[in-house]
């Protein structure tokens, strides 16, 4: 994978038989396999040999498997532990679990339970690995330092940019409101050979339409009432550059059918004028709306719509990346720190953060962390700061949680719902509420869960 390591397997266990089983299930494994015979040998092996997952038996002479446990769990944050017990230790493994270890299996389940569960763990790896790769890839390659995030929705998008920002082509940006579509825009501008040129952004849902024609084409001098100077307007502006034109699904259609000839003929005729310019732009336009749906309707042009979409990029939602939401919040108060340390944030308000739906995305957070800066008379952004969140929209599920449920109700409830997505896997829990799984561990026993 990304560093040439392979997926290495431990086995720690003091039976030979397990040894020599073990060799014989995994012999056409892709798995790198190690052995250790008790708890000092397992500690010597990792501490000479990158481990990705540690087979280890809870009940061996001297130093037992929960000791083993207990010298890794912090140490190696990373290391994925499967304990393995004799038939009635289940009580043992449990407590295993809840210090650390990732899951645990009977020696009488042997061996496809086993080979599930390791092969579950190794496709994790594989993923993980994949998305290690696509980052080292992408800090060589992508420059655009307000394009946040390296959650795997976001690694994909910023591979996109970095590959197709180099052509020529047009380029189609949608996504909900609020998720950045002009940060893209000017990622991809960063990323082509008009960097040196000029962006111009166009918000197409802005400009009155009376005097659209005049602000996108310009006009000459005389061109009707009030045309004292001639103008070149935003297309020709960004001759050499980029044109961005956000909601470009809102233009009315006699502009549709004027910007299409534009980009056929790369010209462009002013208002009032009898010949064409040559504008030489690259087009790269954004929507919220299904443009398709607009088509059918008569309400877009298809011929257009095949010119701005030569190549269409997907910006996800915020609530399919929780992973960058802190990430984000910490972007912004430290965006918005006038003086002093900025503020850190609460394991409570992170919590609330993770779980709350997003329905304005980057944008909505953003408006949300100015006002809990805003309103925080602490050192640290509390869930009282947090007061423009809609808590009826907080909770993975509207009906499980209600507006007046108190805050220990709403987390133990987000809790529950990050242990279903992630059919109970603790480290995937602790990583879809972005905190630690220390703090994880310390609500589990909290709530009783």
């Amino acid at each position: 994978m990304g560093n040439g390591n392979p997926f290495t397997l431990l086995i720690v266990d003091d039976e030979q038989d397990i040894h020599l089983a073990m060799k014989r299930f995994f012999a056409r494994s892709p798995y790198r396999l190690l052995f250790a015979e008790n708890g000092m040998e397992a500690l010597d092996c990792l501490s000479k040999n990158p481990v990705d997952l540690m087979l280890l038996d809870l009940k061996m002479p001297g130093m037992d498997g929960m000791e083993v446990l207990n010298e890794v769990v912090d140490s190696r944050p990373n290391l994925k532990v499967i304990m393995l017990t004799a038939h009635g230790g289940v009580q043992d493994a449990v407590a295993a679990i809840k210090l650390g270890a990732t899951d645990f299996i009977e020696k009488t389940a042997f061996p496809e339970m086993l080979k599930q569960k390791i092969a579950h763990v190794y496709q994790m790896w594989q993923i993980e690995h994949d998305n290690s790769q696509l980052r080292d890839q992408l800090t060589a390659s992508f420059q655009f330092d307000d394009l946040i995030g390296d959650s795997p929705p976001m690694l994909k998008l910023k591979n996109m940019i970095a590959r197709i920002g180099p052509s020529d082509a047009s380029i189609l940006i949608q996504g909900e409101s609020g998720t950045g579509k002009e940060l893209v825009a000017q990622a991809i501008h960063a990323h082509s050979s008009r960097k040196s040129g000029v962006f111009i952004p166009v918000d197409c849902a802005a400009i009155n339409e009376t005097v659209m024609e005049s602000e996108l084409f310009g006009h000459t001098k005389g061109a009707f009432t009030g045309a004292d100077q001639p103008t070149l307007g935003l297309i020709r502006s960004a001759d050499k550059g980029t044109l961005f034109l956000d909601e470009v699904g809102e233009l009315p259609l006699n502009m549709q059918v004027k910007l299409l000839r534009t980009i056929q003929e790369r010209t462009v005729r002013p208002v009032g004028s009898t010949r064409t310019i040559p504008v030489d732009i690259r087009i790269v336009a954004a929507t919220n709306r299904n443009l398709v749906e607009a088509i059918a309707l008569g309400a877009f042009r298809q011929d257009l719509y095949y010119r701005v979409s030569a190549m269409t990029l997907h910006v996800p939602p915020l609530r399919e990346r929780c992973e960058d939401i802190v990430l984000l919040t910490r972007h912004f108060i430290e965006k918005l720190s006038k003086r002093g340390a900025a503020k850190e944030l609460s394991d409570k308000a992170v919590a609330v953060l993770c779980s709350y739906k997003w329905p304005g995305n980057v944008r909505e957070l953003s408006n949300i962390i100015q006002c809990a800066m805003a309103l925080s008379v602490t050192d640290a952004i509390v869930p009282a700061d947090l007061s423009g969140l809609s808590m009826s929209s907080a909770s993975a599920s509207d009906e499980t949680v209600s507006e007046s449920a108190s805050l220990a109700d709403y987390e133990r409830e987000a809790i529950r719902n990050a242990l279903d997505q992630t059919s109970g896997n603790r480290r995937s829990a602790a990583k879809l509420l972005c905190i630690s799984e220390a703090t994880l561990y310390r609500r589990l026993k909290q709530y009783d869960l």
